[in-house]
């Protein structure tokens, strides 16, 4: 049997370097996409994810198992990372490059999927949480309560929102060229 994401982090905190090493194999390649779909650059999703597993081992790190999972608060600090980067300004490099890291690499060379990760940019921040965790990373709405910290009612009614207001932009978007081939 494994140990515990909160069993790595125990064993990590006393010197373990193998518990860390599990622990980054672990969960980073979620985060590093969770990073990806949240900013829509490659450079800032690696130096998130990356980050994260920094501020883990850090000395003031707050983490406290009867408020939650560890990954759970893995993925806070990394939406408070990229708010962070998003306050800076617009991120160079746009999503619509290629992956290179996950399965999804494929479809983003189709002029569809592209317009789509940029219109998920440009959702408020709740409803993109919610989903990229759900529909991209196929998570459960129980996984995702978790994560977020919020019931699960919160997060079948902003994933309905976020898919509402998705489905709007992209239709405004498709809907230029309609009237133009008429």
């Amino acid at each position: 049997m494994q140990p515990s994401d909160e069993e790595l982090y125990r064993l990590m905190r006393k010197g373990n370097q193998d518990a860390f090493a599990q622990l980054y194999e672990r969960r980073e390649p979620a985060l590093y996409r969770f990073a990806l779909h949240m900013s829509g650059s490659a450079a800032v999703a690696e130096e998130v994810s990356h980050e994260v597993f920094v501020q883990l081992m850090g000395p003031s790190t707050r983490f406290d198992e009867t408020r939650g999972s560890l990954e759970s608060f893995l993925y806070g600090i990394a939406r408070n990372l990229i708010r962070m980067v998003r306050r800076l300004g617009p991120v160079a490099e746009p999503v619509d490059r290629p992956f290179h890291h996950d399965i999804l690499g494929g479809l983003i060379n189709d002029e569809t999927t592209a317009a789509l990760h940029r219109t998920l940019r440009e959702l408020p921040e709740r409803y993109r949480d919610v989903i990229i965790l759900c529909d991209l990373e196929e998570r459960s709405y129980e996984d995702v309560a978790r994560l977020i910290g919020r019931p699960i009612g919160t997060v079948r009614s902003r994933l309905h929102r976020a898919r509402a207001l998705l489905s709007a932009k992209l239709k405004r978007l498709n809907a230029p060229s309609e009237v133009a081939t008429r």
